[in-house]
Protein backbone atom coordinates (compact mmCIF):
# COMPACT_ATOMS: atom_id res chain seq x y z
CA UNK A 1 0.00 0.00 0.00
CA UNK A 2 2.60 0.43 1.59
CA UNK A 3 1.78 -0.16 5.26
CA UNK A 4 5.23 -1.12 6.51
CA UNK A 5 8.64 -0.53 4.90
CA UNK A 6 12.10 -1.98 5.34
CA UNK A 7 15.43 -0.33 4.57
CA UNK A 8 18.72 -2.10 5.18
CA UNK A 9 20.93 -0.28 2.64
CA UNK A 10 23.50 2.18 3.99
CA UNK A 11 22.93 5.92 3.84
CA UNK A 12 25.74 6.22 1.30
CA UNK A 13 24.19 3.55 -0.95
CA UNK A 14 20.80 5.24 -0.79
CA UNK A 15 22.33 8.63 -1.57
CA UNK A 16 24.20 7.20 -4.56
CA UNK A 17 21.05 5.60 -5.97
CA UNK A 18 19.10 8.83 -5.61
CA UNK A 19 21.89 11.12 -6.74
CA UNK A 20 21.44 12.89 -3.42
CA UNK A 21 23.61 14.56 -0.81
CA UNK A 22 23.68 12.58 2.47
CA UNK A 23 25.31 15.42 4.42
CA UNK A 24 23.38 16.06 7.62
CA UNK A 25 21.74 12.64 7.70
CA UNK A 26 23.46 10.43 10.28
CA UNK A 27 24.20 6.81 9.34
CA UNK A 28 21.28 4.59 10.27
CA UNK A 29 21.18 0.94 11.28
CA UNK A 30 19.29 -1.56 9.10
CA UNK A 31 15.56 -1.28 9.73
CA UNK A 32 13.39 -4.33 9.03
CA UNK A 33 10.05 -2.97 10.24
CA UNK A 34 9.32 0.71 9.64
CA UNK A 35 5.81 1.68 10.70
CA UNK A 36 3.70 4.78 10.07
CA UNK A 37 4.40 7.46 12.65
CA UNK A 38 8.11 6.71 12.64
CA UNK A 39 10.80 8.70 10.87
CA UNK A 40 11.81 7.62 7.37
CA UNK A 41 14.49 8.76 4.94
CA UNK A 42 13.25 11.29 2.38
CA UNK A 43 14.91 12.95 -0.61
CA UNK A 44 13.66 16.52 -1.14
CA UNK A 45 13.61 18.43 -4.46
CA UNK A 46 17.05 19.92 -3.76
CA UNK A 47 18.40 16.34 -3.59
CA UNK A 48 19.05 16.45 0.15
CA UNK A 49 18.37 13.48 2.41
CA UNK A 50 16.58 14.06 5.69
CA UNK A 51 14.30 12.28 8.13
CA UNK A 52 10.57 12.99 8.14
CA UNK A 53 7.66 11.56 10.08
CA UNK A 54 5.68 9.07 8.01
CA UNK A 55 2.13 10.42 8.13
CA UNK A 56 0.75 13.86 7.27
CA UNK A 57 -1.40 15.53 9.91
CA UNK A 58 -3.70 17.67 7.75
CA UNK A 59 -4.14 20.52 10.21
CA UNK A 60 -6.46 23.21 8.86
CA UNK A 61 -7.39 21.18 5.77
CA UNK A 62 -10.90 20.24 4.75
CA UNK A 63 -12.51 17.58 2.58
CA UNK A 64 -14.81 18.12 -0.41
CA UNK A 65 -17.70 18.85 1.97
CA UNK A 66 -15.76 21.50 3.81
CA UNK A 67 -15.31 19.37 6.91
CA UNK A 68 -11.93 19.14 8.68
CA UNK A 69 -9.74 16.17 7.72
CA UNK A 70 -9.02 14.46 11.01
CA UNK A 71 -7.11 11.29 10.22
CA UNK A 72 -3.35 11.13 9.72
CA UNK A 73 -2.63 10.42 6.06
CA UNK A 74 0.13 7.87 5.40
CA UNK A 75 -0.77 7.19 1.76
CA UNK A 76 -2.31 9.54 -0.80
CA UNK A 77 -4.29 8.21 -3.77
CA UNK A 78 -2.78 9.17 -7.12
CA UNK A 79 -6.26 9.75 -8.53
CA UNK A 80 -6.89 12.68 -6.17
CA UNK A 81 -3.52 13.82 -4.79
CA UNK A 82 -3.37 16.85 -7.10
CA UNK A 83 -7.04 17.71 -6.65
CA UNK A 84 -7.92 17.28 -2.97
CA UNK A 85 -7.84 20.37 -0.80
CA UNK A 86 -6.30 18.20 1.94
CA UNK A 87 -3.11 18.13 -0.13
CA UNK A 88 -3.03 21.79 -1.09
CA UNK A 89 0.46 23.26 -0.79
CA UNK A 90 2.36 19.98 -0.42
CA UNK A 91 5.64 19.39 -2.26
CA UNK A 92 6.89 16.26 -4.00
CA UNK A 93 9.72 14.07 -2.74
CA UNK A 94 11.21 10.57 -2.96
CA UNK A 95 11.14 7.83 -0.31
CA UNK A 96 13.75 5.07 -0.66
CA UNK A 97 13.24 1.57 0.72
CA UNK A 98 14.45 -1.92 0.05
CA UNK A 99 10.82 -2.94 -0.08
CA UNK A 100 7.55 -3.15 1.80
CA UNK A 101 5.15 -5.61 3.46
CA UNK A 102 1.55 -6.55 2.84
CA UNK A 103 -0.75 -9.02 4.61
CA UNK A 104 -3.40 -11.45 3.41
CA UNK A 105 -5.81 -13.72 5.25
CA UNK A 106 -8.12 -13.41 8.22
CA UNK A 107 -7.28 -11.69 11.48
CA UNK A 108 -4.89 -13.71 13.66
CA UNK A 109 -4.21 -15.94 10.67
CA UNK A 110 -2.69 -13.36 8.40
CA UNK A 111 0.28 -14.10 6.18
CA UNK A 112 2.93 -11.39 5.81
CA UNK A 113 4.48 -10.84 2.39
CA UNK A 114 7.76 -9.11 1.58
CA UNK A 115 7.91 -7.21 -1.73
CA UNK A 116 11.21 -6.03 -3.20
CA UNK A 117 12.88 -5.42 -6.55
CA UNK A 118 14.04 -8.51 -8.42
CA UNK A 119 17.15 -6.56 -9.41
CA UNK A 120 18.17 -6.11 -5.78
CA UNK A 121 18.32 -2.32 -6.14
CA UNK A 122 16.44 0.01 -3.77
CA UNK A 123 12.85 0.87 -4.55
CA UNK A 124 11.92 4.55 -4.65
CA UNK A 125 8.39 5.68 -3.83
CA UNK A 126 6.83 8.85 -5.18
CA UNK A 127 5.71 10.87 -2.17
CA UNK A 128 4.45 14.24 -0.95
CA UNK A 129 5.52 16.24 2.08
CA UNK A 130 5.00 19.42 4.03
CA UNK A 131 5.84 20.91 7.43
CA UNK A 132 3.46 20.61 10.37
CA UNK A 133 3.55 23.69 12.60
CA UNK A 134 2.69 22.76 16.17
CA UNK A 135 2.34 24.61 19.47
CA UNK A 136 5.32 26.58 20.69
CA UNK A 137 6.83 26.97 17.25
CA UNK A 138 7.40 23.24 16.72
CA UNK A 139 8.02 22.29 13.10
CA UNK A 140 7.75 18.64 12.03
CA UNK A 141 8.49 17.59 8.43
CA UNK A 142 5.91 14.97 7.45
CA UNK A 143 5.51 12.73 4.41
CA UNK A 144 3.00 10.41 2.72
CA UNK A 145 3.51 7.92 -0.11
CA UNK A 146 1.44 8.15 -3.29
CA UNK A 147 -0.48 5.01 -4.32
CA UNK A 148 -1.96 3.67 -7.54
CA UNK A 149 -3.49 0.51 -8.99
CA UNK A 150 -1.35 -2.61 -8.38
CA UNK A 151 0.91 -4.30 -10.90
CA UNK A 152 0.41 -7.95 -11.77
CA UNK A 153 3.14 -8.86 -9.27
CA UNK A 154 1.19 -7.68 -6.24
CA UNK A 155 -2.41 -7.81 -7.46
CA UNK A 156 -3.13 -11.05 -5.61
CA UNK A 157 -2.10 -9.65 -2.23
CA UNK A 158 -3.33 -6.04 -2.34
CA UNK A 159 -5.60 -3.79 -4.37
CA UNK A 160 -3.17 -0.82 -4.22
CA UNK A 161 0.57 -0.26 -4.39
CA UNK A 162 2.93 2.67 -3.96
CA UNK A 163 3.94 4.56 -7.09
CA UNK A 164 7.49 3.39 -7.80
CA UNK A 165 9.97 5.43 -9.80
CA UNK A 166 13.16 4.58 -11.68
CA UNK A 167 16.20 6.91 -11.71
CA UNK A 168 15.36 8.58 -15.08
CA UNK A 169 12.01 9.63 -13.56
CA UNK A 170 13.34 11.23 -10.37
CA UNK A 171 13.85 14.70 -11.85
CA UNK A 172 10.37 14.70 -13.36
CA UNK A 173 8.68 13.84 -10.06
CA UNK A 174 10.73 16.41 -8.16
CA UNK A 175 10.25 19.06 -10.82
CA UNK A 176 7.64 21.80 -11.12
CA UNK A 177 5.55 20.40 -13.98
CA UNK A 178 2.49 18.81 -12.36
CA UNK A 179 1.21 17.25 -15.57
CA UNK A 180 4.51 15.48 -16.22
CA UNK A 181 4.62 14.25 -12.63
CA UNK A 182 1.03 13.00 -12.85
CA UNK A 183 1.94 10.88 -15.88
CA UNK A 184 4.32 8.87 -13.67
CA UNK A 185 1.57 7.75 -11.28
CA UNK A 186 0.96 4.30 -12.72
CA UNK A 187 1.64 0.68 -11.70
CA UNK A 188 5.24 -0.51 -11.74
CA UNK A 189 6.37 -2.73 -14.61
CA UNK A 190 5.01 -6.28 -14.40
CA UNK A 191 7.69 -8.81 -13.53
CA UNK A 192 9.99 -6.29 -11.83
CA UNK A 193 9.04 -7.18 -8.26
CA UNK A 194 9.64 -10.27 -6.16
CA UNK A 195 7.03 -11.34 -3.61
CA UNK A 196 7.92 -13.82 -0.87
CA UNK A 197 6.51 -14.80 2.49
CA UNK A 198 8.04 -12.65 5.21
CA UNK A 199 9.40 -14.79 8.02
CA UNK A 200 11.68 -13.96 10.92
CA UNK A 201 10.54 -10.33 11.21
CA UNK A 202 10.13 -8.82 14.68
CA UNK A 203 6.91 -6.85 14.13
CA UNK A 204 7.29 -5.08 17.47
CA UNK A 205 10.75 -3.71 16.78
CA UNK A 206 12.66 -1.63 14.23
Amino acid sequence: MPGRLFLTATTQAVAAHLGADPVGLPPTAPRHNIAPGQEIVVCTPDRKLQHMRWGIIPVGRVNARGRPVMETIINARSETVFAKSAFEGVKRCLVPADGWYEWTGERRRKTAWRIKAKSGTPLVFAAIYDIWHGPGGIEVPQVAAVTCEPSADVRDIHHRMGVLLDPPQFDTWLGEDEAEAAALMRPYADGALEVEEATGVDWSGP
